[in-house]
């Protein structure tokens, strides 16, 4: 790899190699060219390297004649709630998300608040590959301030979707492990505001990861057995920019990042009437329980822009992706691990049940994954092969090619950076997922022999 993974919303890429000042300062000069008026909000994630790529950052933007908000190290949809706190033109959020330590990253937000959309990202992205920079005159710099709250704005409207006293009442005992990425400056702020007992793992936002950045089953060892020795009822697990989150029981059970949405979206449907946005590679789940409460559903493209874009046009009252991203209209257009807490916890006093039940009442579905060799020439080869092999799926080209059956569904989609498919099968049995992510493979694999 010699240059960074690019996308409409945003890079990242490894620190020194392929992402460098120079990479960061010619990006983000480009977003500059296009954003409206207003300053932009510039903010990181705790990782070593984000206070030199700050440093360029804010460089680039003051010398295109663009005022800078620093806000320091917060979360990315701490950024999105200042960029419409200060009316801002844009934002930057400095993180690398799930990935190691030696990467970091570039995610842009648009003027309201929100990851950039495509077309916006477009732009930006053309602007960038042009490498045209207009550099302003020395009269014309822009000027820089610092945020010295970057958490109050975000905390209150968290605190204004959910029942607070009820929760407070509880005293609910929360272990949540930040991971030392950003999540757990507001964590706290948002655990004390509801009157919990907590132990905080990973407190530091300094990026000295003490497991692996994503939090998978796997990952989390560790956490899984910290979570009953602490007594604790539930687990919170960020990624380094606390837009994901996972969850893990009372007993130390992994419940995972699928469910994080759809128990947040069980509870909102028992309170609200309204349309429901995930993505198409997302669980069953939060589809079947819109229509248990006969409210629409909708499914997007893969991507957290994709998602906002349908719940705008939907008007939706929640949505979110799989990966255990929970977007609340009533906060932001954003993935939110505070949303998901917060929500999480008021489920659990409404109801006075443990996050164990909550999960176990739910549609029960087992998640395959694969990766497939095939040049980016024969992506469509591929996908075209697959639907003619599985003849009784429902097809459906948004993204990829997803094949839908009853019960279960098979989700191909090309890699933008790798010359691979990605298989994702969705079964009521952990056999069936299995056993259509692997004929996907042999299928597409036939077509390479030829």
């Amino acid at each position: 790899m010699t240059e960074p993974i690019i996308s409409v919303s945003g890079l990242r890429g490894i620190v020194g190699k392929t992402l460098t000042p120079q990479v960061a300062i010619g990006y983000v000069a480009a977003l500059a060219a296009s954003a409206p008026r207003g300053p932009i909000v510039v903010t990181r994630d705790g990782r070593p390297s984000g206070k030199m790529l700050a440093a360029a950052v804010h460089s680039a933007f003051l010398a295109v004649g663009r005022d800078v908000i620093d806000a320091g190290i917060a979360a990315t949809p701490t950024t999105g709630m200042l960029v419409r706190k200060f009316n801002g033109g844009g934002g930057v959020q400095i993180t690398a998300s799930h990935n190691p330590s030696e990467y970091n990253g570039i995610k842009l937000f648009s003027d309201s608040g929100r990851v950039i959309p495509e077309g916006p990202g477009r732009k930006v992205l053309e602007q960038y590959r042009g490498g045209t920079i207009d550099w302003a005159r020395h009269e014309q710099l822009g000027k820089m301030r610092a945020c010295n709250d970057s958490l109050s704005a975000h905390l209150e409207s968290v605190l204004a979707t959910v029942d607070i006293q009820r929760i407070r009442d509880r005293k609910f005992n929360v272990l949540l492990d930040s991971n030392h990425g950003a999540g757990s400056l507001l964590g706290r702020r948002l655990l004390e505001s509801l009157g919990c007992r907590f132990t905080l793992l990973g407190d530091q936002p300094n990026g000295a990861f003490a497991h692996p950045a994503e939090p998978t089953a796997d990952n989390l060892a560790q956490v899984l057995t910290a979570v009953p020795q602490a007594a604790a009822v539930i687990g919170f697990c960020q990624d380094p920019d606390a837009d994901r989150l996972a969850l893990i029981d009372e007993s130390g059970r992994y419940i995972g990042e699928e469910y994080t949405v759809a128990i947040i979206a069980n509870h909102i449907l028992r309170g609200h009437q309204g349309p429901i946005v995930t993505n198409c590679s997302s669980s069953r789940m939060t589809e079947d329980l819109a229509k248990r409460f006969g409210q629409p559903f909708y499914r997007s493209a893969v991507g957290e822009a994709n998602v906002a874009d349908l719940m705008l046009e939907k008007d939706a009252i929640f949505g979110g992706e799989g990966n255990g991203g929970p977007i609340d209209p009533r906060v932001g257009l954003v993935r939110d691990s505070f949303v998901g807490m917060a929500l999480l916890l008021d489920a659990m006093a409404g109801r006075d049940v443990p996050i164990s039940r909550l999960a176990d009442e739910l549609p029960r579905y087992h998640i395959s994954k694969t990766k497939i060799t095939v040049p980016p020439d024969r992506v469509a080869d591929a996908l075209d092969a697959l639907a003619k092999h599985f003849s009784d799926a429902m097809p459906d080209r948004l993204d990829g090619l997803r094949l839908d059956w009853p019960d279960a569904w098979l989700l191909v989609r090309p890699s933008n950076t790798e010359p691979i498919v990605r298989a994702i099968a969705e079964a009521p049995d952990k056999s069936r997922a299995e056993k259509l992510t692997a004929e996907a493979a042999k299928v597409i694999g036939r077509l390479e022999d030829r």
